[in-house]
């Protein structure tokens, strides 16, 4: 499993190679790589190919027909390195699914070779001569400061780009509704299980069943949750509540990530017993609360983007990212059908504890209305605070029905969405 926020990519300022101290402290900074993955030898081998290039070492045929950074026709030294780089990523590319490093060197390399006007065809960098190495050392670190923790994202993320990190937030309440990543509100009529998240480091799966017999609103039932197994940082540790069993633990009994060195960047806590629990996951900038209430489970996520971008094309039907599938939502017209309380009681519930008439408000106004039970206001007002604690722009804190299903803003995530795309330029800075 890759690590996000962990490998820069080898992007050159003002059109120049980057320098060697620097690619030396992105070799150190991705020394935590995958042990199957490697991305780690395809990154010394280009530091070495250009080390002439940087005046760190003898002309040569490295310099090629163009001589430094650029060359006609995209012949340079750098261009033959860049290919070579290319090439060695190529080879490892079937065991680096899901790395972050091996995804952020790749979009790396291609915007280079657009930088540099080099073509994809034509000669390579010979190999660097190698000398013995001890199994499973890495390169050598430079002095100065110690490297980040590789199980503290936002601390990681910080150093190498001096701000911090962006973050999503996406949550599921009620019978239920969906606020996704790019600030979509569905009302969903999903029936079984489906996934609120599915990528390279966490999966989340929602079932719900009908809030009654006939009815086509449902609500959330249980709530399985993955975080996946992250070589430096934790095993894998699977969380599961079902209406009526909140656990305070992992399924295993554990309350962090494991016996790892960073096992501690994983870990759950009670905030209520029985009706609030709270997982934090520094190693990837997450943090999770599942809530219990009125017979139904609550779900609410803060998570940098670089984890919630990080799936394949085999992983796209995810709530938080596309909402619920225009099959699923229900419609306006089924929004206000005829409930179990009048509909003058249950705006008057849910007014008292939100005031603002937004999509949490009628939300409220329809799972009171379809259930007859006043405590769903609870589970509206509580994905309110959970909205209001983890989105990073409190202007999008309410949404209005005329906002459901549509974003208020370009979508935050691209689309179609690359795996385990992270681009940290580091030499850009």
């Amino acid at each position: 499993m890759g690590d996000p926020g962990q490998c820069p990519s080898p992007r050159a300022p003002h059109g120049s190679p980057p320098t060697l101290s620097t690619l030396t402290l992105l070799l150190l900074l991705c020394g935590y790589a995958h042990s199957q993955c490697k991305i780690l030898r395809c990154n010394a081998e280009y530091v070495s190919s250009t080390l002439s290039l940087r005046g760190g070492g003898s002309p040569g045929a490295l310099r090629g027909a163009g001589g430094g950074g650029r060359g006609a026709g995209g012949s340079s030294g750098l261009c033959r390195a860049l290919r070579s780089y290319a090439l060695c990523t190529r080879r490892t590319a079937r065991t680096c699914r899901g790395d972050l490093a091996f995804h952020s060197a790749v979009h790396g390399i291609e915007d280079l070779m657009i930088q540099h006007n080099c073509s994809r065809q034509g000669p390579t960098a010979p190999p660097p001569a190698r000398g013995p190495v001890l199994p499973g050392a890495g390169p050598a670190p430079p002095s100065g400061p110690a490297a980040p923790d590789p199980c503290d994202y936002a601390g990681r993320f910080a150093r190498l780009h001096g701000r911090p990190p962006g973050f999503l937030h996406c949550a599921s309440f009620g019978d239920p509704h969906v606020r996704s990543f790019h600030h979509h509100f569905h009302t969903c009529r999903v029936r079984g299980a489906w996934p609120l998240l599915d990528n390279d480091f966490l999966f989340v799966q929602a079932t719900s069943s009908p809030v009654a017999p006939g009815a086509n609103a449902t609500a959330t039932r249980k709530l399985t949750i993955i975080f996946k197994n992250m070589q430096e940082c934790i095993d894998q540790k699977v969380y599961q509540a079902e209406v009526g069993n909140l656990p305070a633990a992992f399924e295993d009994g554990s309350v962090n990530g494991g016996d790892r060195p960073g096992g501690s960047s994983l870990s759950i806590r009670t905030a209520s017993p029985g009706s609030h629990v709270e997982i934090r996951a520094a190693y990837i900038g997450t943090t999770v609360v599942v809530r219990q209430a009125a017979g139904q489970l609550s779900f609410a996520i803060r998570v940098a983007e670089d984890v919630a971008r990080a799936f394949s094309a085999e992983q796209d039907l995810q709530l938080c990212v596309g909402g619920c599938p225009p099959s699923q939502r229900l419609s306006p017209a089924e929004r206000g059908l005829r409930g179990a309380l009048p509909a003058d009681a249950a705006r008057r519930l849910c007014k008292e504890g939100l005031p603002v008439e937004d999509a949490y408000f009628h939300s409220c106004v329809f799972d009171v209305l379809i259930s007859g039970d006043p405590n769903f206001t609870v589970a509206a007002r509580a994905a309110l605070e959970d909205a209001r604690a983890f989105l990073p722009d409190l202007e999008k804190l309410h949404l209005f029905p005329a906002d459901a299903g549509a974003p208020l803003a370009p979508a935050a995530l691209p689309a179609p969405l690359l795996p385990g795309l992270l681009v940290l330029w580091l030499f850009g800075q």
